[in-house]
C-alpha cells in the first residue's frame, strides 16, 4: 500500500492524484490542488522509494539516471494502488488528472508511457522522459500541460521538447508552458496549469 491522502471533492470532476518531488511528502502539492481546482477530489501519494531518507517515487543511478527496472515496478505499483484507490473510494478510474512535479512528474509520465488508459491527462511539472526507445500506448484524447524552466540545470529544455513530442506521436494533446527560471515550481506555471484545466477539462 502507498502511504496517501484521499479528501472527497465533487463527483463529478476529475480526481487530482498529487505526486511530490525527491524529498517532499504527500503534503506538499495539496496547496497547488487547491489553486488548479478547489472543488475536485484530491488523492495525493508519498513514494515509496527512501534516498538517503528522502521521499522518490522510483529509484535513481545518478542524477539524471533512472533505474530503469525498479521505475518500472513502480510504475506497475502505482498503476494497481490507482486501481484499488477507485474501488475503495467510489471515484471513476478513468477520471484520474496527475500533477506531478519532477520526481512525481516522472513517474507520471512513466504511467502515460506504460498504461493507455492509467491517466486522463497530466500536468507535468519539470519532467523527464522517463524511458527512450520503447513502443508506447494509444494515447488519444490523454490531455498533458508540461511547464519547463529554460534554465533549469536537472531537466534539460531538448527532455521537455522530446518528451512532447513522443506524447504527441501516440495521439496525446500537448500543451507547453515556458519559465525563465530553474527547477523550483513556481506560483506562475501553478497559474498556468490552472487556465489549462478549465480550458481542457
Amino acid at each position: 500500500m502507498m502511504k496517501h491522502i484521499f479528501e472527497q471533492g465533487d463527483k463529478t470532476k476529475p480526481v487530482l492524484l498529487l505526486l511530490h518531488g525527491t524529498g517532499g511528502t504527500e503534503q506538499d502539492l495539496l496547496p497547488v490542488a487547491k489553486i488548479v481546482d478547489d472543488q475536485a477530489s484530491v488523492l495525493s501519494v508519498r513514494g515509496n522509494v527512501s534516498e538517503n531518507g528522502m521521499p522518490r517515487f522510483f529509484r535513481r543511478l545518478a542524477e539524471g539516471v533512472f533505474d530503469e527496472e525498479d521505475l518500472i515496478e513502480r510504475t506497475i505499483e502505482l498503476n494497481d494502488f490507482l486501481d484499488k484507490a477507485a474501488k475503495d473510494y467510489d471515484f471513476d478510474r478513468n477520471n484520474i488528472i496527475a500533477i506531478g512535479y519532477s520526481n512525481g512528474a516522472n513517474i507520471a509520465g512513466s504511467l502515460l508511457f506504460h498504461y493507455e488508459k492509467a491517466l486522463k491527462g497530466a500536468v507535468l511539472h519539470h519532467p523527464m522522459v522517463p524511458r527512450r526507445g520503447i513502443e508506447l500506448p494509444d494515447l488519444n484524447g490523454a490531455e498533458v500541460f508540461i511547464t519547463a524552466g529554460h534554465n533549469d540545470p536537472l531537466c534539460t529544455e531538448q527532455e521537455s521538447i522530446d518528451l512532447k513530442e513522443l506524447l504527441e506521436k501516440n495521439g496525446a494533446n500537448v500543451g507547453i508552458h515556458w519559465e525563465n527560471n530553474g527547477h523550483q515550481l513556481t506560483r506562475t506555471e501553478v497559474d498556468a496549469a490552472k487556465v489549462w484545466y478549465e480550458k481542457t477539462m
